[in-house]
């Protein structure tokens, strides 16, 4: 069954009222792109104490561990509490954490599900996602009547560009148990293909379904946030992540928000002790790099200089707890540094998930390392489904520019500067000069 949007946005509203659920979300740092793919993979959290911090909550799963170490489900748990704990910290040291407590649960329990679920998505987490397929597969074959192992599937099969695949998946999901994590994926499904009118519609849902934690309902009012955004809304833009903010004070994704929105605006001084704090508190690559180009934008090119290397530690961090950041790391080249090490990150990230992210990164690479033609040919595969996200039609709008094809050029620059002119402070401008450039 295609997921069109208005049949399937008064399906959901019509089953909204029926559930209330507490999540767990295990989203890579989505922008994307990074980060995690996607939408957030959340879990049922059993036993915990109302009103008590994720860390409380890892201290009382160890005391019961310890207490009952023959316990599968207890090492399941904490192995969640873990996933979450990254969430809000942005430390990725507790990924290992959560990989030695899964898989002492399956030690006790080979066929736990939740386990091999919880393992499915924490390869997603670290953009394994093949290894985040099969784990799925796994736990569905098990326990077919669990809604979040159909979440780990679709993930993993948007991200390896499996679309017709994961759209049937996403339907069964939204037929099985329409919820949070069902609404924002569907979101996100739509946005990819150009929709960000319909993924606005179905992030309102998840919104209005609500979650468990102050993180989990900040998290997805960030995410309507940044679907205003994209589509050139900023005062509604700073509205949700104002909105955000209410719910959990310092969520970090509504926090760089807010900045993007005040760069949007010409308001660099502002924009920028914002993210320095931020980053000072949670130094992620995606924080670190906005920064500097606000920083660029305003003319402070020394302080953007010293904020771009501090990627590359933070990248090896992530690294040396098993996150894959090839794709991005091949975009932050590109943009930034060394184009020959972009086009490698980027086509080891296009052989290991040919998605249409991965695409992006790819043809940006090639064209920042002026292969021209390659690039335009995989520019093609990144537009295919008809993205939205402006970043994309910036790419794709240069990378033909620059292969000798000015009116591809000039649609897809169009189509950005009609949309949301003021995506990127760095990149926004340079994209409405070479529109006026191309006449």
């Amino acid at each position: 069954m295609a997921i069109n949007r208005d049949s399937l946005t008064l399906k959901l509203a019509a089953a909204l009222l029926a559930f209330v659920a507490v999540f767990l979300g295990v989203r890579a740092l989505d922008g994307s792109s990074a980060s995690l793919p996607g939408r957030a993979e959340v879990a049922v959290r059993e036993g915990q104490l109302p009103g008590a911090t994720t860390a409380q909550q890892i201290e009382g799963l160890q005391a019961q561990v310890r207490e009952a170490p023959s316990d599968p489900d207890g090492y399941t748990q904490l192995g969640l509490a873990y996933l979450q704990q990254v969430r809000e910290s942005g430390d990725p040291t507790f990924y290992p954490r959560a990989e030695g407590s899964f898989e002492q649960a399956l030690r006790l329990n080979p066929n736990d599900f939740a386990a091999i679920s919880g393992l499915g998505s924490l390869a997603l987490a670290r953009h394994d996602f093949r290894s985040g397929l099969a784990l799925g597969e796994r736990a569905r074959r098990i326990n077919p009547g669990v809604a979040r192992n159909y979440g780990v599937i679709a993930d993993a099969q948007v991200e390896l560009g499996r679309y017709g695949a994961a759209e049937r998946t996403l339907q069964h999901y939204v037929d099985l148990k329409p919820e949070l994590s069902s609404y924002a994926r569907v979101s996100y499904f739509r946005e990819l293909h150009g929709d960000l009118s319909g993924a606005l519609a179905a992030m309102r849902l998840a919104v209005s379904a609500g979650g468990g934690t102050a993180e989990n309902v900040g998290y997805v009012e960030a995410l309507v946030g940044k679907l205003h955004f994209d589509s050139g809304e900023y005062p509604a833009a700073e509205g949700a992540y104002r909105s955000a903010l209410e719910t959990d004070p310092g969520f970090p994704a509504a926090i760089a928000g807010l900045a993007r929105v005040e760069a949007a605006g010409g308001e660099y001084a502002p924009a920028i002790r914002r993210l320095r704090a931020l980053v000072q508190r949670l130094p992620l690559p995606e924080y670190v790099i906005a920064l500097g180009e606000i920083e660029q934008a305003a003319g402070m090119t020394a302080a953007a200089r010293r904020d771009y290397q501090l990627v590359g530690a933070e990248t090896q961090l992530l690294q040396a707890n098993g996150v894959n950041t090839d794709a991005e790391l091949a975009l932050f080249q590109a943009d930034h540094g060394d184009p020959a090490q972009a086009v490698g990150l980027a086509a080891r990230a296009w052989a290991a998930a040919p998605s249409v992210r991965s695409a992006d990164a790819y043809s940006w690479a090639l064209s920042s390392a002026g292969r021209d033609r390659e690039a335009l040919a995989m520019s093609a595969q990144a537009m295919r489904l008809g993205s939205g996200d402006p970043s994309f039609l910036y790419h794709a709008g240069m990378v033909a520019l620059r292969a000798g094809e000015p009116e591809r050029a000039k649609a897809f620059l169009s189509r950005l500067v009609e949309q949301s002119p003021r995506f990127n402070p760095h990149f926004g401008p340079r994209a409405q000069r070479t529109l006026e450039g191309l006449g």
